[in-house]
C-alpha cells in the first residue's frame, strides 16, 4: 500500500510495528467459531499482506472504492424513480444491512471486518429497476440471471478492467450465498453460508428490507401503519426502530452459543426465537401481498421491463455497439449484454434507451 503522506522514517516505523499483525492477534480472542483473517482460505491470486490492514479489511476497502459500489446510489430498491428524497436506494439499503450486521457480529464476538465486507458487497450485481430488472434479465438470458451470482462475477472479473478485486474466499462466499429469493426466513430452503459472519449478513438483509420497505410503502401512500398485521406488530413493535431493535436483540439472544468458548464440536447457527421468527415471516408475507406483488402490475414496472427488453434486443441486433470492455470479458455476446445492462443505473438505462430509440 502507498502512503504518500508518510516520511520514510514513519513508514519504516509502521512496517516495523506491523499493525496488521497486532489486529490478527486480537482476532484470536473472538468466538472460536468466528473467521480469522490470518486463517483465511485465501485469494484467487496470492498477494503480499498489507502492513496496516487485515485481509478482510482490504476487501472491505476494495469494495467501497469500486465503481459498482458507487453506482448503487442510483439503483432501485423497491420503488422505481421515486420523486421523494427519502426513499431507500440500493446503496442506502446496503449501508443499513452493514450497520445491522456489524451490530450483531460485534455482540456475538464474530469478525466485524469480514461481516462488513460481505454486507457492502452483497448487492453489487443488482440490476437497474430492482427485482423487476432482475426478473426481466432472468427471462431473457437463456442461462438465467441472479444478482448474487452477478455480484460474484463483478468482484472476480468485471471490476478493474477484467482483473477483479481479488477478494478472499470468505467474502466471496458470503456474497454469492446471501440471496434468499422468496423462501421462508430460516426455513429448509434458506441455504447455507460458509461462515457465521455470512449468515449474519444474510439475516440482516432480511431485517433491513422488511423494515425500510414498510417505510417506503407508507411514504408512497400504498400502506398506513394501521394496515400492518396486528399480531406481528405486537411482537416486533410499532415503529421502525422498535422492530429492528426487537429482531437484532432476539438474534443475539437466540444465537448466544456462538460466543461460548467450550462449544467446539458443534457449530452454532444464527437464528431467531420461534415467536419473533413467525412475526418476521408474517410481515414479509404481508409485504409480498400488499407491496411487492401489486407493484409488478404498475406502470413503472411495465416501463422498466420494456427498457430492459429494448436494450437486450438492441445490443443483440447491434453487437458492435456494445462497449468494448463488455465484449472483452464475456465468452458470448449475450453474456456481455447481461453484464452491461446489469451494471446500469436506473437513470443510465432510461437515458440510453431513449437515445437509442430515436
Amino acid at each position: 500500500m502507498h502512503f504518500p503522506f508518510l516520511t520514510a522514517k514513519n513508514k519504516s516505523v509502521i512496517e516495523k510495528l506491523n499493525v496488521r499483525q497486532l489486529t490478527e492477534e486480537r482476532e484470536a480472542s473472538l468466538s472460536p467459531h468466528a473467521a480469522q483473517s490470518l486463517l483465511s482460505k485465501g485469494r484467487l491470486r496470492p498477494e503480499e499482506p498489507d502492513p496496516i490492514r487485515t485481509a478482510f479489511q482490504r476487501d472491505r476497502d476494495r469494495i467501497i472504492h469500486c465503481k459498482s459500489f458507487r453506482r448503487l446510489k442510483h439503483k432501485t430498491q423497491v420503488f422505481i424513480a421515486p420523486l421523494g428524497d427519502h426513499y431507500v436506494t440500493r446503496l442506502t439499503h446496503t449501508l443499513e444491512v452493514s450497520q445491522i450486521a456489524r451490530t450483531i457480529a460485534r455482540a456475538l464476538n464474530l469478525n466485524e471486518d469480514l461481516t462488513e465486507a460481505i454486507a457492502l458487497g452483497h448487492d453489487l450485481g443488482h440490476t437497474p429497476f430492482g427485482h423487476w430488472g432482475e426478473d426481466t434479465l432472468n427471462e431473457l438470458y437463456d442461462k438465467g440471471f441472479r444478482h448474487n451470482e452477478q455480484s460474484l462475477r463483478i468482484v472476480d472479473l468485471l471490476e478493474k478492467d477484467g482483473r477483479g478485486l481479488n477478494l478472499t474466499w470468505e467474502v466471496r462466499d458470503g456474497i454469492v450465498n446471501h440471496s434468499k429469493s422468496e423462501v421462508t426466513v430460516l426455513g429448509k430452503d434458506w441455504g447455507e453460508v460458509g461462515t457465521l459472519e455470512g449468515e449474519v449478513v444474510k439475516i440482516s438483509d432480511m431485517i433491513a428490507y422488511i423494515n425500510h420497505d414498510i417505510g417506503d410503502a407508507v411514504r408512497a401512500g400504498i400502506l398506513t401503519e394501521n394496515d400492518l398485521p396486528p399480531a406481528a406488530i405486537k411482537v416486533l413493535g410499532s415503529s421502525h426502530s422498535q422492530r429492528i431493535n426487537t429482531m437484532v436483540i432476539d438474534i443475539v439472544q437466540s444465537s448466544w452459543d456462538v460466543r461460548v468458548s467450550d462449544i467446539i464440536n458443534k457449530k452454532p447457527t444464527i437464528k431467531m426465537s420461534p415467536t419473533v421468527l413467525a412475526a418476521a415471516d408474517e410481515m414479509r408475507e404481508f409485504l409480498s401481498a400488499r407491496v411487492y406483488t401489486p407493484s409488478i402490475e404498475s406502470a413503472e414496472a411495465a416501463n422498466a421491463k420494456n427498457v430492459v427488453v429494448f436494450l437486450w434486443q438492441y445490443f443483440n441486433q447491434h453487437a458492435d455497439k456494445l462497449l468494448a470492455e463488455y465484449r472483452l470479458h464475456a465468452d458470448t455476446t449475450e453474456r456481455g449484454i447481461v453484464d452491461y445492462i446489469a451494471g446500469m443505473t436506473d437513470q443510465y438505462a432510461l437515458r440510453l434507451a431513449g437515445e437509442l430509440n430515436r
